[in-house]
């Protein structure tokens, strides 16, 4: 619940006048925005946008948003909507950005606040919106308050904004519970006094660099007032909310069951997720959002199943969009696909909002390499690497990833691509152990390779340095031979290339609404095979391993090309009017 004495929607003089910086003129509020219709949400197709490695400006082999800025012409060329930036505010870097030290300005490797201004106006002068990453759960341990914490006392006003907490045993050398970090490790670590004496221990869930908040202390709440804000005077069309559903803990700290510990899938019930309580958090923070006009929205990151519950966290007077990762973590089976879908059809329609699909984002196994493993629900956060007991063959994942995509854009809803996968890219499994930066990868000792494989910087040029991704060759992972051949200029204008698919079903969902359509399930002339109705469009797509004979009508959309005429393993097609 709100800490006591602070008002749902009614921010404090503190939190309107965060940062003291100078409010950007024309972007504060809706009948400013140059953008319509308030609802785009419900359909959009948005864009991640990883800025370490999406595109680099200056040569120092990391992304930056003058990088981004030039780039957008070519997302809107593909057809999106939006773009969603993953973090770009000043950290050490430990985890990827994901440690933020400060919240309301830009981390010099990636530019300047000026540049984060004027890549907003820039992507609304092409009618692309701006989604930016809040992370709210934690800040890095190089966060001001966090080393106010450090030099003071137990008991103070300044660690009550974190979880600090006496160790167990005789000497407080063991921690407060048995909680594990999802990155590896204890979720505990203990500091040293200034006189040298071991103290207190904090709690962190994910890197020891990443001291969580404490979300029953109401400046924290005050604090995140002020940084929605900043970036709402900005002109930011809206958050992205990592770890959403992390930010209350269960009352008394209770202690793992050993059923809890043996469960590492992302969705596990234990007592730092999805609490009730969240929601608290979630309906103040729309009523601020709703200050700026209707069209201002928050997607939740919430690994919360089942979907019931992940559904929750967008009714109305909360959230917009929670990204559907019961989808995304679906096996290539079509009973576990028709019933995934037909469970987030109802779940969300129930809560009144649409289902935001997703394939692929910086926390997984590309889509384009997962499909094609025999495992294909170990998806976070293990990750791949040369000693990996399957590698995915490249044919079949690269055709089993189109035909996934092909599916997912046909749905009813919104949906979120990540940077790369229009262009094909596969998981990049050969990474030097030394070259790794995930701290998942660290912390287990390289027990779990990470997410590394999926945030290679992704090509543009093939001749060119760094397949165009900097005007150097340097890059700050490695990226594989491969990448030259599926860099963009290489398939821009080639009807069979990943890119032009993209290109042609984001066009076809706009032209058809299917966004806004509805699904029916029609018979299938094969177990294997699903086939749906979206509008005027019928879908169909062969899990199996033969071809299935297809229905009259005309091919408008085939992730294979050119078309065959059956249906062939692997295999999505669009066709009008049937």
């Amino acid at each position: 619940m709100r800490p006591h004495g602070l008002e749902q929607n009614q921010p404090s003089e503190r939190s309107r006048s965060f940062g003291q910086r100078t409010r950007v003129v024309g972007m504060s509020n809706s009948s400013s925005h140059p953008l319509r219709p308030a609802d785009w949400w419900q359909d959009a197709v948005i864009y991640q946008v990883y800025p370490r490695s999406f595109a680099d400006s200056n040569g120092t082999g990391l992304g930056d948003l003058k990088g981004i800025q030039g780039h957008l012409g070519d997302l809107k060329s593909l057809g999106v909507d939006a773009v969603w930036l993953s973090p770009f505010y000043p950290s050490p870097q430990n985890d990827a950005g994901y440690d933020v030290s400060d919240y309301t300005d830009v981390d010099p490797s990636f530019g300047v606040l000026a540049d984060a201004e004027k890549l907003i106006f820039s992507a609304h002068e092409l009618g692309l919106r701006i989604i930016v990453d809040l992370v709210p759960n934690h800040s890095s341990s190089e966060h001001r308050w966090f080393q106010e914490a450090l030099a003071s006392t137990p008991g103070s006003n300044a660690r009550a904004r974190y979880i600090f907490r006496d160790g167990l045993g005789e000497d407080g050398d063991i921690p407060p519970n048995n909680w594990e970090s999802v990155f590896g490790g204890p979720a505990w670590t203990r500091i040293t006094q200034a006189d040298g004496s071991p103290g207190q221990w904090y709690l962190h869930l994910f890197d020891s660099s990443q001291p969580d908040f404490d979300w029953t202390n109401q400046e924290v709440w005050e604090h995140f007032d002020g940084v929605l804000r900043f970036w709402l005077d900005r002109g930011v069309d809206g958050f992205r909310v990592d770890v959403a559903h992390s930010l209350m803990k269960e009352p008394g700290l209770p202690d793992l069951s050993d059923a809890q510990l043996a469960d590492r899938s992302p969705g596990a019930a234990k007592p730092f997720w999805d609490q009730d309580a969240v929601h608290d958090v979630y309906r103040h923070w729309s009523g601020i959002l709703a200050e700026y006009g209707e069209d201002r929205i928050l997607c939740a990151e919430a690994w919360v199943w089942p979907l019931e519950r992940m559904a929750r966290y967008v009714r109305p007077g909360e959230m917009h969009q929670a990204f559907n990762f019961a989808y995304l973590s679906a096996p290539w089976q079509p009973e576990a696909l028709r019933d995934v879908i037909d469970e987030s059809l109802k779940a969300f329609g129930d809560a009144g909002a649409p289902s935001t699909w997703v394939l692929s984002n910086h926390d997984v196994v590309r889509h384009t390499s997962r499909l094609a493993l025999a495992d294909q629900e170990s998806i976070v956060p293990g990750g791949l690497g040369p000693n990996s007991p399957e590698r995915p063959d490249p044919a079949l994942a690269t055709r089993r990833g189109r035909a996934a995509t092909a599916l997912m854009l046909a749905l009813p809803g919104s949906a979120y691509l990540y940077q790369g996968e229009e262009l094909g890219l596969p998981e990049v499994i050969d990474i030097p152990d030394a070259l790794r930066e995930d701290p998942t990868f660290h912390r287990t000792n390289g027990e779990r390779y990470g997410r590394d494989g999926c945030r290679v910087p992704i090509p543009w040029v093939k001749d060119a340095p760094a397949f165009g991704f900097s005007p150097s060759r340097e890059t700050w992972l490695p990226q594989p031979e491969v990448f030259g051949e599926l860099a963009r200029d290489q398939q821009e204008g080639d009807p069979s290339s990943t890119l032009e698919l993209y290109k042609t079903l984001l066009q076809l969902r706009k032209e058809h609404a299917l966004g806004t359509g509805q699904l029916s399930w029609q018979e299938s002339a094969d177990p294997q095979a699903l086939r749906f109705q979206n509008g005027n469009v019928t879908v169909l797509c062969n899990f199996g391993n033969h071809p299935v004979a297809l229905p009259d009508g005309k091919i408008i959309a085939s992730s294979i090309w050119p078309a065959p005429s059956e249906l062939a393993p692997d295999h999505t097609v669009w066709i009008k009017g049937h």
